[in-house]
């Protein structure tokens, strides 16, 4: 089922079974940089597998979903925005904690193979909408979101989509709610993976480095960095948790 921009937030909690807003262009830096991961047809088959993606976070899938799941309550009855789809089984688990407690969930991504795909994972009746837009510019009100959830969405945009995804999630979100940013952030000294996975994320996560090097916050538009944050590093400070309460 397709609708408008104009009829989002209009489809009732029981019919909320996984809708799409066509809404967006693929972004140049997208289709350049991360075609053979999230756009093939191939890769999506293949990387959407919990080994594969448990390989490429260095065996830290379970534990990085769980820290993000940690934050919305089960069963939940919140109103939730996840940016961007996530390969394997962490929107699962999150919409059935948002079922159980009436809340709802919607998920927006640039790429309609990645919504397809989220859509064949999804158990029916889910109280889910998967929405086709662009990070850096919803067509979503104002505070109309309790949490706003990114999953290891930043480090994949250049630093100026990366501030206005933020400048976006923070226009969405409620008063009193809070952003969950769960990505990469820069080993600690004594990290091997500081000396060996620099020359690998240059060459296939160009933006990723950013992160190593830049505090998440200063992409934050100024009304957010007074609000209470909340930091934890993870695998020896290779990943990281933030939690900013608005």
């Amino acid at each position: 089922m397709y609708q408008s921009a104009e009829e989002i937030g209009q489809v009732p909690l029981a019919k909320r079974e996984a809708v799409f807003v066509v809404d967006a262009d693929v972004p140049d830096y997208l289709r350049r940089h991360y075609w053979w991961a999230y756009i093939h047809p191939w890769a999506v088959k293949f990387f959407d597998r919990h080994w594969i993606i448990n390989l490429i976070l260095l065996g830290n899938y379970t534990r990085l979903r769980d820290a993000a799941l940690a934050e919305f309550p089960e069963p939940s009855s919140h109103s939730i925005l996840q940016m961007a789809c996530a390969y394997g089984d962490l929107t699962i688990r999150l919409a059935k904690r948002v079922a159980a407690g009436k809340g709802k969930l919607d998920i927006i991504d640039i790429l309609p193979i990645q919504l397809k795909n989220l859509k064949w994972k999804l158990p029916g009746r889910s109280p889910v909408r998967l929405l086709q837009m662009d990070s850096t510019d919803l067509k979503l009100p104002d505070t109309s979101y309790d949490c706003v959830l990114l999953f290891f969405l930043l480090h994949e945009q250049p630093a100026y989509h990366r501030a206005k995804t933020l400048r976006e999630a923070a226009r969405v979100v409620k008063p009193g709610g809070k952003i969950v940013i769960v990505d990469f952030a820069r080993p600690y000294w004594w990290n091997p993976l500081l000396y060996l996975w620099r020359p690998l994320l240059a060459l296939l996560e160009p933006f990723a480095l950013d992160l190593w090097h830049d505090d998440i916050l200063d992409y934050l538009p100024s009304s957010c960095r007074s609000g209470i944050v909340k930091r934890e590093a993870l695998f020896g400070g290779f990943y990281q948790k933030l939690i900013i309460t608005r």
